[in-house]
């Protein structure tokens, strides 16, 4: 990847030159890559992701889909603004951290979406963000797939096997769900939703994590599955059969 930024009136755009290009030639970057209106202007709009913020699934035009994820807070700051951040730096701003921090684990060989851009327009002393993935062919979330009994006991293996591989290199992903797990066609394991996340030495985050996503596991299914859920990725983990 060969990340660059354009800065066009009160939008900063941190984009993969590859995917994207400020110069005369297709397709082109600026705040209408990240206007849901113009995407649908275009009949280009293909499908939405569920959860807060709703993601759309973008025909991108290049033989791919992408995903333009808009930034939304939860909780009871959400009734203050559920879409504006505080400026402290475009650098610092959730957008871009996550931007070069996929980019960065992409680098590394980790199963993570390639990221296309991220945007952030300022508003004085706030900001709005929004951040564009290549969406993975036939991706469908862990979560899907045990409410509907498809994660056999290989499958839960490399779950455990993929996420200790992103422990060994030290990603504290801070939302670790059985709703940031895809699978692909192929059965191979991917890790989305990096936002908040970041790299770091050895410590008890681990645990913080794991006990993040047990909880999770424990939402959708039986006591009884939900067990052997969790026996079979801790055996994964611990292991390291081959993700």
């Amino acid at each position: 990847m060969r990340l660059a930024t354009l800065r066009t009136g009160k939008s900063y755009i941190l984009y993969d030159k590859d995917s994207l290009c400020d110069a005369d030639q297709a397709p082109q970057i600026g705040p209408s890559t990240f206007d849901p209106d113009w995407w649908q202007a275009q009949g280009r709009v293909t499908g939405q992701a569920p959860g807060r913020g709703a993601s759309l699934f973008l025909n991108a035009g290049t033989g791919e889909e992408w995903v333009l994820r808009p930034y939304r807070r939860g909780g009871m700051v959400a009734r203050l603004s559920d879409a504006r951040y505080l400026w402290t730096g475009v650098e610092r701003t959730r957008a871009f951290r996550e931007m070069r921090l996929t980019a960065d684990l992409l680098a590394r060989d980790l199963p993570v979406p390639r990221p296309v851009a991220a945007s952030v327009t300022r508003h004085g002393l706030t900001y709005e963000a929004a951040l564009l993935t290549v969406r993975i062919p036939g991706a469908r979330a862990l979560a899907n797939l045990l409410e509907n009994g498809e994660a056999d006991d290989e499958l839960l293996q490399r779950v455990g096997a993929t996420i200790r591989r992103f422990h060994d290199t030290g990603l504290d992903h801070v939302d670790l769900n059985a709703r940031n797990l895809l699978v692909d066609n192929s059965g191979k394991v991917w890790l989305i939703d990096l936002d908040r996340c970041r790299l770091r030495r050895d410590g008890d985050w681990k645990g913080r994590n794991l006990e993040r996503l047990e909880r999770s596991l424990d939402k959708l299914t039986n006591s009884v599955t939900a067990r052997n859920t969790v026996k079979q990725v801790s055996e994964g983990y611990t292991e390291g059969y081959s993700a």
